[in-house]
């Protein structure tokens, strides 16, 4: 297996705030601290300021996603450009994104027509287009990545919304090579109608399927067939090397009729950075790292006090896992587990700048638990097994005797394994 640096997928994780709605960043910022998040994704929603987002950055060290958030409006798309110069020049910026699901909160206007919800999306695409070209074409911006809208798959009209540059004979309402967006951007929530009876064994594994075997709200369901209208966009096999991003996904405690509790929410939140990362997407932002009305999806409640299970959860696995630069080329490790791999067992194999190897296995049963025996390379002498749900302190210390197989137990979290040669 080859390894990726442990430095990127730790930059994969973040969550969204609502600091523009008016949340505390002075109390938020030594919380992001604790939890380790390094990006935070927020959404003007006309509030401008960028004094608290600056805060978190100064305080927290975090990057920051911005755009123009819900119901925009004409004047958002350089008062985008304006917000993302100013957290450039602070060095707090990481990418700039569309509007937030003009299918819900209002729509969109643009050029005086409404747009967006059962209205044309032509607006939508029209407002993208002209915010795509603004970054790229500013000296300072555009380096920076753009998001592309959330919920494309929503489009009432083929306005070409599902393709991050439109290819040319689309037939689509925009012309043939209208830019968009450099990312997919999708709110795949785990949890979602279309996969009744949850929770599932492998549910975090299947919302981060990025082809039609996805049973969440998506990246093919968003830019390969749109779930409304069924417009066509990009092929399966195109969409799987897609370059993509969450910017929101996450759970209540007290979903799916109880079932949810506060230690299954952190366990899915563990997995789904993991999972999310395997399969492919860059970034990862949980909705909403402190409690907001729409209910308990945090890591912290409404008062910044109350701290549940992810947050502590999540602290010692980007502990465990702490680097601070990437590793330039990593290594490989060769190693095979015995008796067939269960299906609900899954694999990430890490490399610090150090050169330590670290495998990541996590189990994503809803009951039970799964057995295996790994076995490793004799160059590997000492396997230091570490559980994030019990703490930092390793749980276990095992010889690799003569590349015998090392017994595992896996249920609905990681094992993190340092490998020690």
């Amino acid at each position: 297996m080859q390894a990726v640096p442990a430095f990127d997928f730790l930059h994969s994780i973040g969550a969204c705030v609502h600091v523009q709605h008016g949340q505390d960043a002075s109390r938020i910022a030594p919380l992001l601290k604790y939890t380790g998040i390094r990006n935070v994704r927020d959404a003007a929603d006309r509030n401008y300021d960028m004094t608290g987002l600056l805060l978190l950055h100064r305080e927290a060290g975090v990057k920051v996603v911005i755009g123009p958030g819900s119901g925009a409006r004409e004047p958002d798309v350089e008062a985008t450009i304006t917000m993302a110069k100013t957290l450039h020049q602070a060095g707090a910026l990481l990418a700039i994104e569309g509007p937030n699901e003009p299918n819900n909160f209002g729509g969109l206007h643009y050029e005086g027509v409404a747009g967006g919800r059962e209205l044309s999306w032509l607006p939508v695409a029209r407002f993208q287009r002209d915010l795509y070209a603004r970054v790229k074409g500013d000296s300072q911006l555009k380096r920076y990545p753009v998001y592309s809208v959330s919920e494309t798959g929503a489009q009432t009209d083929d306005c070409g919304l599902q393709f991050l540059e439109i290819p040319q004979g689309s037939g689509t309402l925009m012309p043939d090579g209208t830019k968009y967006a450099d990312y997919a951007n999708v709110h795949n929530y785990m949890y979602h109608p279309g996969w009744p009876g949850a929770p599932h064994d492998n549910q975090v594994w299947n919302a981060a399927d990025p082809t039609s075997s996805c049973r969440a709200d998506g990246l093919y369901g968003n830019y390969g067939k749109t779930w409304l209208k069924g417009y066509r966009g990009y092929t399966e096999e195109a969409i799987e090397a897609l370059p993509r991003v969450t910017t929101e996904t996450g759970v209540r405690v007290g979903d799916c009729g109880g079932a949810i509790t506060e230690e299954v929410q952190a366990c899915n939140y563990l997995n789904l950075f993991l999972a999310q990362y395997k399969r492919g997407w860059s970034r990862t932002f949980i909705y909403e790292f402190i409690d907001d009305p729409d209910g308990a999806f945090g890591f912290y409640g409404a008062d910044y006090t109350t701290k549940r299970k992810a947050a502590d959860y999540l602290h010692n696995l980007t502990t465990l896992l702490h680097d601070q630069k990437p590793r330039k080329r990593c290594g490989k490790i060769a190693f095979t587990t015995i008796d067939p791999l269960p299906e609900t067992v899954h694999d990430l194999l890490l490399q610090k700048s150090d050169g330590c190897f670290w495998l990541v296995l996590w189990g994503e049963k809803v009951s039970g638990e799964d057995k295996i025996r790994l076995c490793l390379p004799t160059s590997v002498k000492q396997v230091v097994v570490y559980d994030p749900t019990r703490g930092t302190a390793p749980q276990q210390t095992l010889r690799n005797e003569k590349a015998r197989p090392i017994p595992l137990t896996l249920s609905n979290h990681p094992l993190l394994l340092e490998l020690k040669r």
